[in-house]
């Protein structure tokens, strides 16, 4: 008879929190005391019954059995299964200026810290809040890092305290989940960037363009940006197809869109300079949503509605009737998904499928994971001179959900 013995630790529901805990998680442990082998289609007969805790006494290593790997990695993060081979202790710190990113101090760091227990090997994930990002603010918590003995840090920045690191020249190894490096000078082998290329997704967007491209933007940095580069590729680029048929000159017109307008009437009713146009929109998906419903309330007949990552958010399926987004083309960059990690994510309430900053934390603690331990990585996503470049495919919301972007004469198939 079989014999297996189970020893269980009290298990605790994960809290979300600004602050990591010096308390150490309680692990969960599975001792196999079967003296017989389990082959792929033992284990199989495991799972089939419902003999999970057999089924992992049994895989305590990695298997070749795909689906059977991915259900072992699943139940080990849910379990928060302790490893059975005693490794080295991966360390991480977080360096986080909580007043400036706000809610992504607690979402960055659930991100890294569900990575690290998906990977059932011991872990100690430090943060360091700092509460402005100014150059004597970053030396500071850079020199307690470094004395503390990290040689990785994950630190979701905004430009500014990017650039205040950058003057820096710390020796230690930081990832910037929120910065896309726009300046090929700035080399430094210890400097790692993983925010997503904005204007490589303009530029596939806008050869979906036609004239006059109609753009609204916000006051923020990104959305002043964006409104300057669409304006000029767009002018200056001849591989838009439509104009080149049509032949005509090719005509923008920007309109910013304060954080309190709610009504768009002076902008669109009987505006016959925008008619049939090309509306790229960047602004937050509360805005954009306003923007698009007057879009159809005030008969702007667009030929077709452009956006970036920005908008690639489920909340958009809501706020929105069909009517008003049937023609929307969204550019998106999440590409890859890993079931283990998503599913490890939404136990802390974390979204790694649509949020792109946790995304890019994720693909982040995934590359430094590799650095550390050489194993294999769960993203195939790839760095180029320190900056992680992510595929774009151009999607549209559909009825109920985003689908893979076709011409018109297709798009009725998809829904």
């Amino acid at each position: 008879m079989k014999k297996l013995l189970f020893l269980l630790f009290p298990l605790v529901l994960f809290a979300k929190s600004y602050l990591i805990s010096d308390i150490p998680l309680p692990r969960a442990y599975i001792q196999n005391l079967d003296p017989y082998p389990c082959s792929e289609s033992c284990l199989q007969e495991y799972l089939d019954n419902g003999m999970i805790f057999s089924f992992l006494a049994h895989a305590e290593s990695k298997l070749e059995n795909e689906d059977q790997e991915q259900l072992r990695m699943m139940h080990i993060s849910i379990l928060n299964l302790g490893p059975t081979i005693k490794t080295d202790t991966i360390r991480i710190a977080m360096l986080l200026p909580y007043k400036t990113i706000g809610k992504y101090t607690a979402s960055t760091t659930n991100a890294v810290f569900a990575y690290l227990i998906a990977k059932n090997r011991s872990f100690e994930l430090k943060s360091y809040k700092i509460e402005n990002e100014t150059v004597e603010d970053i030396q500071r918590a850079i020199s307690e890092i470094q004395n503390d003995g990290f040689s990785y840090v994950i630190a979701p920045l905004t430009q500014m305290g990017a650039d205040a690191v950058l003057s820096i020249h710390p020796q230690v190894n930081i990832y910037f989940p929120t910065i896309h490096k726009n300046n090929p000078e700035s080399i430094t082998p210890y400097l790692y960037y993983g925010g997503i290329d904005y204007m490589a997704q303009s530029d596939l967007l806008l050869k979906e363009a036609v004239s006059p491209l109609v753009i609204f933007y916000d006051s923020s940095s990104i959305g002043y940006q964006l409104s300057s580069y669409a304006e000029k590729k767009f002018k200056e680029n001849p591989e838009n197809n439509t104009d080149e048929i049509l032949n005509y000159d090719k005509k923008v017109i920007k309109y910013s869109i304060p954080t309190r307008i709610t009504n768009l009437e002076k902008q669109l009713k009987e505006n016959e300079h925008i008619n049939q146009g090309s509306f790229f929109i960047n602004t937050p998906i509360v805005k954009t949503g306003m923007i698009m419903s007057q879009l159809t309330l005030y008969d702007a007949n667009a030929t077709n509605i452009l956006s970036t990552q920005i908008n690639y958010d489920p909340l958009l399926l809501s706020m929105t009737q069909y009517d008003d987004r049937k023609n929307m083309i969204v550019a998106n960059s999440i590409t890859e998904h890993n079931n283990v990690l998503t599913e490890t994510n939404e136990l802390l309430n974390n979204d790694i499928v649509y949020d792109w900053i946790n995304y890019t934390t994720t693909v982040g603690i995934d590359y430094f994971y590799n650095l550390i331990t050489k194993d294999t990585q769960a993203y195939t996503i790839h760095m180029q001179n320190n900056q992680m470049i992510y595929n774009i495919e151009l999607l549209r919301p559909s009825l109920s959900r985003f689908v893979k972007y076709t011409p018109t004469l297709y798009q009725d198939t998809q829904e």
